[in-house]
């Protein structure tokens, strides 16, 4: 009998948006789905991210990590104790519904995850940090904002350095202190969580990298979007790799 091994099953978690301007759909961009299965050779799975059709429950049982997926929409501010401006931008409640509590209850069990982007700011939301709704506007910061115009290899161009904590975890998966990323954000932390370890910034001081303390699992995230050609970024790769290896092991002790 040939013992075949599986993927492990990543959960891509989705986006509301509208086709064609008026019909709502669960989406979620093919680089994430390229980067889970060809640097982190993971099976794909996107999540509808709406308690009205999955529970975190059933998530946890079905997934063996997740992908915390970037996102036009941003964490509704109440979620951190702050009042709704026009600054906050527009907001999907459905997914807060899900990622928070999922984010929580990955670092208990240590079940791994990999926040990128919005993601990145939910990890730190759901730890109990809070998000400045407008970078850019903070004084000595630089516009972190997807350029408006040029193609799309543009817009996810390498932007700025990323400077690691020396020694830290990112520092020792990447194998270097500093890298190049790209910048396609809006908000950023502003208070990290208790257990939220800061572990990179870019140049203006703005978090890039982060990690729960003492998380028995995988909690590494970041503010940029390393699912974008992923196989072929040296700072993607062994980030994918390190997730998938995550994601393989929990797979592991799950069918053991």
């Amino acid at each position: 009998m040939v013992n075949v091994t599986r993927r492990p099953v990543i959960g891509i978690i989705g986006n509301i948006s509208l086709l064609n301007g008026d019909y709502p759909v669960h989406a979620t961009g093919t680089s994430n789905s390229e980067a889970v299965a060809q640097v982190a050779g993971g099976l794909p799975l996107m999540i509808p991210s709406d308690p009205r059709f999955v529970s975190v429950h059933e998530l946890l049982d079905l997934c063996d990590g997740f992908l915390l997926t970037g996102g036009r929409p941003n964490v509704h501010p109440s979620e951190y104790g702050h009042d709704e401006t026009p600054a906050h931008g527009c907001f999907d409640r459905c997914r807060d519904a899900i990622t928070l509590p999922l984010i929580r209850a990955c670092v208990e069990r240590g079940q791994p995850f990999l926040g990128i982007c919005r993601g990145f700011q939910e990890v730190n939301v759901a730890m109990g940090g809070t998000l400045h709704p407008e970078i850019r506007d903070l004084p000595g910061r630089m516009n972190h904002r997807m350029p408006p115009d040029g193609t799309v290899d543009e817009k996810f161009a390498l932007r700025h350095p990323v400077r690691f904590v020396s020694g830290g975890l990112f520092h020792r998966l990447m194998g270097s202190a500093e890298v190049m990323t790209n910048s396609l954000h809006g908000q950023g932390i502003a208070v990290a969580g208790p257990r939220i370890v800061i572990d990179g910034h870019a140049p203006d001081g703005t978090p890039e990298a982060i990690y729960v303390k003492d998380a028995p699992g995988f909690t590494l995230s970041v503010q940029w979007h390393p699912e974008w050609r992923a196989g072929e970024d040296p700072v993607s790769r062994p980030l994918f790799a390190a997730f998938g290896a995550a994601a393989a092991a929990w797979a592991g002790r799950r069918a053991a």
